[in-house]
């Protein structure tokens, strides 16, 4: 199957791939360009959870200020200092730190809400009288989707990113990584708001 060259350079300068890889993502889609993009952006994004677990030392902070009434600072991290000073890798920080303002997030991932308070919320839960005429069996299952859709709301990577609600923030983080091909994660941050506690 012939793919054209023009296909070629266009995959390799959106995917950051090279030639030949290009070439080869498009045969095997049979020269269907989106299909071979798609296809490049999983495999991006499957690379992108492996290195999920690396060490994360650099970085930088940025900080957000919304009609001198919301204020935001955020760490946000990434394996070398090369990256960390890369004016992309700025403007995606800036990008959080906006997010943070406008949806208010408690916690970066869900890994990080205390224990107690996701039992004390699943006690609350379990004990409502909406549940009580439901099945034995079926209580778990709802409680979990009632967990889940509450501290969706709570827990950054869980939300929906406010510049494009087709993805979530945990999706845009994930597609950094793809992109830089290093570990990025959002360590800690503060949102302060005139007048709030």
């Amino acid at each position: 199957m012939g793919v054209s060259i023009e296909d070629i350079k266009k995959l390799k300068e959106l995917s950051g791939i090279g030639l030949t890889d290009a070439k080869k993502a498009l045969v095997e889609a049979e020269g269907d360009f989106d299909k071979a993009l798609e296809a490049l952006r999983k495999k991006g994004l499957t690379k992108a959870e492996k290195k999920g677990d690396r060490e994360t030392r650099e970085g930088l902070i940025e900080s957000y200020v919304h009609s001198g009434r919301i204020g935001v600072v955020v760490e946000v991290n990434c394996e070398t200092d090369f990256v960390a000073r890369l004016p992309e890798f700025k403007e995606f920080a800036h990008q959080i730190a906006m997010q943070i303002a406008a949806m208010a997030p408690k916690y970066a991932t869900v890994e990080d809400i205390p224990s107690d308070v996701y039992e004390a919320k699943k006690q609350e839960f379990l004990a409502s009288d909406s549940l009580q005429d439901k099945p034995e069996n079926m209580r778990e299952q709802i409680v979990e989707g009632q967990l889940n859709k509450y501290f969706a709301e709570q827990v950054l990577s869980e939300q929906a990113f406010v510049l494009d609600d087709s993805k979530t923030v945990g999706e845009l983080i994930k597609e950094q990584v793809a992109l830089r091909g290093e570990n990025v994660r959002v360590s800690q941050f503060k949102r302060i708001e005139l007048g709030g506690e």
